[in-house]
């Protein structure tokens, strides 16, 4: 494909508006135009495009085009960020397109100070050498300022009391870009990095914590904004000691996430979650392992033995470890659990998480003037086609 095409009589499904058939006009890795197809009749005399650069989908029944997205990922199909290098990233990078997602937040776990210090230079320096695949843009630290109690799969051992200085260390590893950073409230107790971290505009996550309501309540005061992957790793709805998941459902100052692959959360409680916080304060991701996108075995998961099988990661104890989830898989559960529609759904998959992770400049929609990154999907929830800045990245069957 040229620099510069077409696409026609498609489906447009953003979070604020459902076009039935549009058109979208793209100038290298930009959309410059996106409307309706009653436009176009006025707009193609106004530009130059050989017919060779239109791709007309007319004959092409029950397809639409989403954007894609996922600030919560942790490896994919053999690599994960915790190896600290850059072809894990690439390796991340070319395989997630298959699932939908043009663009990403490499997430990192409780481990050894230099060994989160390496995988956040690696972040800092990747510069996406195609535009034909999904792009990296920037970290999200989920740990080590972690409780025992609800660490899950997040090695004890690593585990530690928030610190301001050793974040900034971090954060100048990574070159500007930690968006980012999960920690427990009671890990902070004076929300010294709390604080530091709403002063620099990165977002601050209720994770892995034990915390009481009222404790998440001050945190958020002091910051905390956002709940990393709701119920899972935190107390929880006890109806005489309210934990960090239900300050998180009431609170409509925290936004959640949630991991909705039938696993972590029972359909019930998305449902639940759906209705108390909207598709507005809801963000889907896939929390997902080196393991997806490989056949059921072990693997590693930050020197711990994690089996698959199926669509569970376990460790030997039983817990939970991370997921495999596909995140068309996520938007397709995401309608099936909680009856939300699909322009929700995608509000919750795209538009949501670029505006946590500061991108919704040019990212979370398909509009004029954003990345032309949008997914090719059909009603199964099948991806077809991707696009990332303009260019394919996947073609299913290819």
């Amino acid at each position: 494909m040229s620099e510069e095409w077409i696409i026609k009589n498609v489906r447009i499904v953003n979070p604020e508006e459902d076009l039935e058939q549009a058109f979208i006009h793209i100038q290298q890795d930009k959309i410059s135009k996106a409307a309706s197809m009653e436009e176009w009749e006025v707009y193609k005399n106004e530009i130059t495009i050989e017919d060779r650069a239109i791709l007309d989908f007319s004959e092409e029944e029950n397809v639409f085009l989403v954007p894609g997205f996922d600030i919560h990922i942790h490896g994919a199909n053999g690599s994960d960020v915790m190896d600290g290098t850059r072809a894990a990233l690439k390796t991340m990078a070319s395989f997630l397109p298959g699932e939908g997602t043009t663009s990403f937040l490499a997430t990192t776990m409780t481990q050894h100070p230099d060994k989160i210090r390496q995988a956040l230079e690696q972040v800092g320096s990747c510069q996406t050498e195609e535009r034909a695949e999904a792009e990296c843009l920037g970290a999200h630290v989920e740990g080590p300022f972690f409780t025992k109690e609800k660490a899950g799969a997040q090695p004890g051992e690593y585990l530690r009391q928030a610190d301001t200085a050793l974040f900034k260390e971090w954060q100048q590893a990574a070159s500007g870009k930690v968006k980012i950073v999960s920690l427990a409230p009671e890990q902070d107790p004076e929300f010294l990095l709390t604080s530091y971290l709403k002063e620099t505009g990165v977002v601050a996550s209720a994770a892995h914590s034990n915390a009481k309501a009222g404790l998440v309540r001050s945190a958020q005061k002091h910051g905390i904004s956002h709940a990393t992957h709701l119920y899972n790793g935190m107390s929880g709805l006890h109806h005489r000691e309210p934990g960090l998941a239900a300050e998180a459902l009431l609170n409509p100052d925290i936004t959640i996430e949630m991991i909705v692959d039938g696993v972590h959360i029972d359909p019930d409680m998305v449902k639940l979650a759906y209705r108390l916080k909207g598709a507005a304060s809801t963000l889907l991701i896939t929390d997902s392992l080196r393991a997806k996108g490989l056949p059921d075995g072990k693997y590693d998961l930050g020197g711990q033995q994690v089996t698959v099988k199926g669509n569970k990661p376990y460790l030997d104890d039983g817990t939970i470890a991370g997921s495999v989830l596909p995140m068309n898989e996520a938007l397709k559960n995401m309608m099936s659990f909680s009856g939300c529609s699909l322009q929700e759904a995608v509000r919750m998959a795209s538009w949501n998480p670029a505006k946590l992770a500061g991108v919704l400049d040019r990212k979370g929609s398909i509009e004029a003037g954003k990345d032309a990154d949008f997914v090719l999907m059909n009603r199964e929830g099948e991806v077809l086609k991707t696009w990332c800045r303009g260019h394919q990245a996947y073609q299913k069957g290819e």
